[in-house]
């Protein structure tokens, strides 16, 4: 799995862009919680999409990023949390233990 990961705030924009060609997914991920770090481990041994863009945050040392990312899409800030986006838009999100279960083939 080959994460971009998100240290810039202006990396939102040009994702939200990129998703009108393909599916992007965002990773918030705490590096100071074990439950973040199963479910991460766990949604990385299942990834098998080829169409799915992949960005990683870590939100510890990037706060301000997950702040404007929640603020952007309009989704409550949680961690860890996955969020799917497409045309712009959030279309999908879970955190903790939901995020496997999400379906990244539809929205």
């Amino acid at each position: 799995m080959n994460w971009i990961e998100i240290t810039n705030i202006s990396q939102i924009d040009d994702l939200k862009h990129s998703s009108n060609d393909n599916r992007v997914i965002i990773f918030k991920h705490s590096t100071r919680c074990s439950i973040s770090s199963l479910a991460l481990s766990k949604f990385e041994r299942n990834w098998n999409y080829d169409d799915v863009t992949p960005y990683f945050l870590d939100l510890i040392n990037y706060r301000d990023i997950s702040n404007h990312i929640a603020e952007v899409f309009n989704v409550e800030h949680q961690s860890p949390q996955l969020l799917v986006v497409e045309n712009g838009q959030c279309v999908n999100h879970a955190s903790h233990n939901s995020i496997s279960s999400i379906d990244l083939t539809i929205a």
